[in-house]
């Protein structure tokens, strides 16, 4: 059983999507609590905030 060059294509592209946005949420998270603390310690602003 032999799979198409079309299924092959699909899957493919589910394979990145999913690991793209993997990686989206990932760096995200971090950019934004490194901002932060940034403005944590320059400006004194919560964290909460």
């Amino acid at each position: 059983m032999e799979i198409s060059i079309g299924l092959w294509i699909v899957i493919i592209a589910g394979g990145f999507v999913g690991i793209s946005s993997s990686l989206y949420v990932v760096v995200s998270l971090f950019a934004t609590l490194a901002y932060k603390i940034y403005r944590k310690c320059k400006f004194g602003i919560s964290l909460y905030n």
